[in-house]
C-alpha cells in the first residue's frame, strides 16, 4: 500500500526520505516489526516507541511515524514522517490501512460512568431481534458473528479497533455497538471515523488518579469528545452534567430520561417480583409510545433500557421486537439472575467498589426482601480503603453479609477479609466469614430463606480467581451448578 494513501487525512511533515513508497504492514509494537513495514512510535506511561527507532529500522522498518526528533538514523534508508500526536496519527493510518471499514457499518458508541456494558448488550439484542447483524466491542468481549474474543481494554487501541471493524465487514455484519471509555477518547483510539450515534449514559466521579484522569473536569471533558465525533448525540437528560458534556458539540442532539423535559421518557414505573426473578415495567412516552418490561431490577435498569430504546428508535425497530428483546435480554455478570429456587432470588453482579455496591444494594432493598444477603470479597494489591468502604456499605444496607475471597493476588485472603471487617464493625450489620468462595456460595444457597434476595458481588463476568500471580478457572455459574448437583 502506498504511504501517501495512508497519510491522506493527516497533517504531517516528511523530515527524511520520500512519502511515495510502498508499505507492507502497519506496526506499533517494536516486537512485531517486519520487513518493509511502517512503524508508529507511541509514547506510553512506561515506554516510548521513539527510543526503539534505530533498532526497528535495522530490522526492516521502512517508514517511521514520530512526534519528536529521533537520533541515529542519518544516512539510513528510511522515511520519517512527523505528526503532532502519533496516537492520533495511528487512528487515521489504521483506518486507511484496513480500508475505512467503519464507513461500511452503522457505528454506535456508548460512553458514561455506568451502564455502558448493559446498554451495548441490550442494543445488540434488540437490533438482532429485528433482523440486523450486529457486532459488539466492550469491557467483557468483542463479538464478531459467532466468535467471542476476550477484551483487555474497554475500548481497544485504534489499530485493533479498525481490525475488528474490518473483520465485521468481512463477516457480513451491518452494525457495531461499542463501549467508548474516557481513556479511549483521551488517547484518540476512536479517531479516524465518525460514529453514527454517540450516547451518554451518566457521569460520576471515577477513574481519577495516576495513569487515568488528573481531575473530574478532565474526565468530563474527555467524555464530551464523543459529541464532536458523531452525527447524532443521544444523552441522559436527567444527568446533572449532560449540558457540560455536550458543550461545543457538532452533532444533532436528543435526550431521554424520567423528567418531563426529556424527549423520550419512562413513566409509571412498577417493580416486578416473580418467583426467583426481579424486574421492572414502565411506559415509554414522548418520541415513542409503548409499554415494556425488563428482567432486571431497579431504576438504573430503566435507564439502561430507555437508552437502548432511544438508540434503536433510529433503526425503525418495531414495538414488538423491542418488548421481546428487553424481556429476554441478559448480560453476563450485570445483575444476572441465576435460578436456584422459587423461594429466594440469587443474582451475580460485578459491583466491586463501594459506590457500585451501595447502588446495587439500595436498588434491591426497594423490593422489600425478607432478607438482603450480600456475599463479596475484595481484590488484593489494591487500596485498603476500598475494603473498609465496602464492608461499611454492606454492613449498613444488607441484612446479612458473607465475607469471602475475591482475587487475593499476592496478598493473604484472610488479611483482606480482616480489612473488610474493619468497615463492617462500624455498623450493626450481621456477618460471617468463609474464606473459600465456593464454600461461601454453598452456605448462601443452603441457608437461603423464603423471600431472600442473595447477591454475589464483585466477580461478575470474570471466570477466574487470581492467586499468587496465577489465574485459576473459577466461574460462579459453574460453582452454583456444582453445588446444586452435590445437593441432589
Amino acid at each position: 500500500m502506498k504511504l501517501t494513501d495512508l497519510l491522506k487525512k493527516l497533517e504531517y511533515t516528511c523530515i527524511q526520505g520520500n512519502v511515495d513508497v510502498d508499505v507492507t504492514e502497519v506496526v506499533y509494537d517494536s516486537r512485531k516489526v517486519t520487513e518493509g513495514c511502517l512503524f508508529i512510535c507511541i509514547e506510553g506511561a512506561n515506554f516510548d516507541g521513539h527510543s526503539f527507532a534505530e533498532d526497528v529500522v535495522k530490522r526492516g522498518a521502512k517508514v517511521l511515524v514520530v512526534s519528536k526528533p529521533v537520533s541515529g538514523l542519518d544516512g539510513m534508508d528510511v522515511t520519517i514522517v512527523q505528526s503532532k500526536d502519533t496516537r492520533y496519527a495511528m487512528a487515521f493510518i489504521s483506518a486507511a490501512y484496513f480500508g475505512h471499514p467503519a464507513e461500511k457499518l452503522k457505528v454506535i458508541g456508548v460512553t458514561g460512568t455506568k451502564g455502558k456494558t448493559t446498554t451495548t448488550y441490550l442494543v445488540k439484542s434488540i437490533l438482532e431481534n429485528a433482523g440486523y447483524k450486529v457486532g459488539l466491542v466492550g469491557t467483557i468481549e468483542v463479538i464478531i458473528g459467532d466468535e467471542h474474543i476476550h477484551a483487555d481494554n474497554t475500548t481497544p487501541e485504534s489499530y485493533l479497533l479498525q481490525k475488528y471493524f474490518a473483520r465485521m465487514v468481512e463477516a457480513g455484519l451491518d452494525t457495531v455497538v461499542m463501549e467508548v471509555s474516557s481513556q479511549a477518547l483521551m488517547l484518540h483510539r476512536t479517531q479516524g471515523f465518525l460514529f453514527d450515534y454517540g450516547i451518554f449514559t451518566n457521569l460520576e466521579p471515577d477513574h481519577i488518579g495516576p495513569n487515568e484522569h488528573a481531575s473530574f473536569e478532565e474526565y468530563l471533558a474527555c467524555k464530551g469528545l464523543l459529541f464532536k465525533q458523531c452525527k447524532v448525540g443521544i444523552v441522559n437528560g436527567d444527568d446533572s452534567h449532560w449540558q457540560q458534556v455536550v458543550e461545543g458539540h457538532t452533532c444533532e442532539l436528543e435526550n431521554f430520561g424520567l423528567g418531563e423535559h426529556c424527549m423520550l421518557r419512562a413513566e409509571d414505573l412498577t417493580l416486578v417480583h416473580k418467583p426467583g426473578e426481579l424486574g421492572v415495567s414502565f411506559r415509554v412516552s414522548g418520541l415513542m409510545n409503548l409499554s415494556v418490561e425488563v428482567c432486571t431490577p431497579g431504576r438504573f435498569s430503566v435507564y439502561n433500557a430507555l437508552t437502548a430504546i432511544a438508540i434503536c428508535r433510529h433503526f425503525g425497530v418495531s414495538d414488538g421486537d423491542i418488548r421481546a428483546a428487553l424481556l429476554n435480554a441478559s448480560v453476563k455478570g450485570r445483575i444476572e439472575m441465576v435460578k436456584v429456587s422459587d423461594d429466594f432470588t440469587l443474582l451475580i453482579d460485578y459491583a466491586h467498589n463501594a459506590m457500585a455496591l451501595e447502588s446495587l444494594l439500595a436498588t434491591l432493598k426497594e423490593y422489600e426482601p425478607h432478607r438482603l444477603v450480600s456475599l463479596f470479597g475484595c481484590g488484593g494489591n489494591r487500596s485498603r480503603q476500598r475494603r473498609f468502604e465496602m464492608g461499611e456499605v454492606s454492613g449498613r444496607l444488607a441484612d446479612f453479609t458473607i465475607i469471602t475471597s475475591d482475587n487475593p493476588r499476592f496478598e493473604e485472603p484472610q488479611a483482606i477479609i480482616d480489612d473488610i471487617k474493619v468497615g463492617m464493625k462500624k455498623t450493626n450489620g450481621k456477618y460471617i466469614e468463609i474464606c473459600d468462595r465456593k464454600d461461601a456460595i454453598r452456605y448462601a444457597i443452603d441457608h437461603g430463606e423464603p423471600g431472600d434476595i442473595i447477591v454475589l458481588a464483585g466477580k461478575g463476568h470474570e471466570d477466574y480467581q487470581e492467586i499468587k500471580g496465577v489465574k485459576y478457572p473459577m466461574d460462579e455459574r459453574v460453582l452454583i451448578q456444582e453445588i446444586l448437583e452435590e445437593r441432589r
